[in-house]
């Protein structure tokens, strides 16, 4: 069994900083791609950013130079620190992470997906 579990949303103004952060656990042989999604009320789940095992990144339009992404491979920890948030930021943000894993009997390949953390930008 394989849990995702993220931390470090809250309520921010305008123009401040937030830093998320997800934590895989479970049993993991290897993790590829790990990455940041949000969905705002009424819309749909959207991409943020990813980031592969060799470290290549990929951003979406709205949050290229304000957000970045890291992970830890050792703690299978991916991180999203936001800066300069703005009111459109505000969603509810979710983990991701493609693992191999085992299904008891044989290795397996399978997404993953936290619970969400709020995240709100308002004065």
């Amino acid at each position: 069994q394989v849990q995702l579990v993220e931390s470090g949303g809250g309520l921010v103004q305008p123009g401040g900083s937030l830093k998320l952060s997800c934590a895989a656990s479970g049993t993991i042989f290897r993790i590829n791609t790990m990455g940041w999604y949000r969905q705002a009320p009424e819309n749909e789940r959207e991409l943020v950013a990813t980031i592969n095992q060799s470290g290549s990144t990929n951003y979406a339009d709205s949050v290229k130079g304000r957000f970045t992404i890291s992970r830890d491979n050792a703690k299978n920890t991916v991180y999203l620190q936001m800066n300069s948030l703005q009111s459109e930021d505000t969603a509810v943000y979710y983990c991701n992470a493609y693992i191999l894993t085992s299904n008891g009997l044989s290795p397996m390949w399978k997404d993953y997906w936290g619970q969400g953390t709020q995240v709100t930008v308002s004065s």
